[in-house]
């Protein structure tokens, strides 16, 4: 059985920005000003440059291949089945780990002292139930948390823009240029989620020309805001921002406005949710196209016969996250999801480079500029992030291999 088409150009647009405009914008600031110091701005836009190609990669390619999985579905049919093997599984494994670093800092933001395992395991269960009663239902409730979220963020910068601190920012340190990669590397993880849209290819109406207008109109709203953000922590905190955990709530403080930090939790709260709803909506497609292929067990390609969303998939990814908040931390999730992430787009990019004049919307070099920009912002990430990603990624590569060498057998 098929998907239904019923997401409008609002609506994945409203997707790409909800799974972007996620925690990460409430907590990447202090890390990133930590390692790039004054040249933040210029790792926010290499990260920016990498996203952008990545993003005209994944729309060029969703044009000619709207249906459901991503750069799964594209690879496989520009470059290979063990290519879309590679990236299905990288996105799986990736964005599972980003679901259980959404959900953790949701619960920071919004959990008691103690409970924080328990609200972000109810906050992954919940949104696993919207996302098994219907897409629209997740349009419609993504749509409602960004608009909280940009409300949040509009409010900080208009604090930070209109306050007077109490003592100037500590000045930044200088930057190297390993360091505003590193800076780079980790605002990425910010950008990403804006070809989320993609992989929702087979829900979308028009989707050759929606999809293409989707991503780029999402990756350039959440541009803008992430300068905006960044330009007022930079202003009100300087490098003391890396001291804090929720370096947003510290600029309402140090603008004089503690009053407002509620508002700027609940934003942060908001955001994560909304992020992680967007990010559990991906994954269930991308393993739906993957168990169609018998890339994963077969058991997962089951589609609602009512609610028509691959319930069976979105359960699975729902346990699993789960068990991940309930053992894991957050910077062992964000690592390992920037791994699996960077790879994932990494191949995006080389499909898009093997696509024939005719489907062709941008020019190749976009597509270098991408494959490269993937693989010097994945070697910035710690050694221990890498190492687990690449064992992780034999495990699947085995599991492959071993479902193939029995259905060979069994057709013998």
């Amino acid at each position: 059985m098929k998907l239904a088409r019923r997401l409008t150009l609002t609506d994945a647009v409203a997707i790409g920005l909800g799974s972007m405009i996620g925690a990460g914008v409430f907590s990447v600031w202090g890390p990133a000003i930590a390692v790039a110091g004054s040249g933040l701005l210029i790792a926010l836009a290499i990260a920016a440059i990498v996203a952008l190609c990545n993003a005209t990669s994944s729309a060029q390619l969703a044009a000619v291949h709207p249906v459901a999985g991503g750069t799964y579905a594209y690879a496989r049919a520009e470059i290979g089945p063990w290519w879309g093997f590679v990236a299905g599984w990288c996105f799986v494994i990736g964005k599972i780990a980003s679901c259980a670093a959404m959900a953790m800092t949701f619960a920071a933001y919004a959990a008691p002292a103690g409970w924080e395992p328990v609200i972000a395991s109810a906050a992954v269960a919940a949104l696993a139930a919207v996302n098994c009663f219907g897409v629209t239902r997740t349009a419609l409730l993504t749509r409602i948390l960004v608009v909280i979220s940009l409300l949040g963020l509009a409010a900080v910068v208009a604090v930070g823009f209109s306050g007077a601190p109490a003592a100037p920012p500590a000045p930044l340190p200088d930057p190297t240029a390993y360091g505003v990669l590193q800076g780079a590397g980790l605002l990425f993880f910010a950008f990403a989620g804006y070809a989320r849209i993609a992989t929702m290819g087979e829900e979308v109406v028009e989707p050759a020309r929606s999809i293409p207008r989707a991503i780029v109109l999402a990756l350039t709203g959440a541009l803008v805001v992430y300068t905006l953000v960044a330009v007022i922590v930079m202003m009100a905190l300087g490098s003391d921002a890396a001291a804090h955990a929720a370096p947003l709530a510290a600029v309402v403080d140090a603008a004089g406005f503690a009053g407002l930090e509620p508002v700027v939790r609940i934003a942060a709260a908001t955001a994560s949710l909304g992020a992680l709803l967007a990010l559990l909506t991906g994954i269930g497609r991308t393993s739906l196209a993957m168990a169609r292929e018998a890339d994963l067990p077969r058991f997962f390609s089951a589609v609602h016969p009512r609610w028509q969303v691959p319930y069976r998939a979105e359960i699975a990814v729902a346990l699993i996250v789960i068990a991940i908040v309930l053992v894991a931390d957050l910077r062992g999730a964000i690592g390992f999801s920037s791994f699996g992430v960077l790879i994932y787009y990494l191949i995006a990019n080389a499909a898009a480079f093997r696509q024939r004049a005719g489907a062709r919307r941008y020019p190749r070099a976009l597509q270098v500029i991408g494959v490269l920009g993937c693989l010097v912002l994945v070697n910035t990430l710690p050694v221990i992030a890498s190492l687990i990603g690449t064992g992780v990624v034999i495990v699947g590569v085995v599991y492959r291999m071993l479902r193939l060498r029995v259905s060979r057998s069994a057709a013998r």
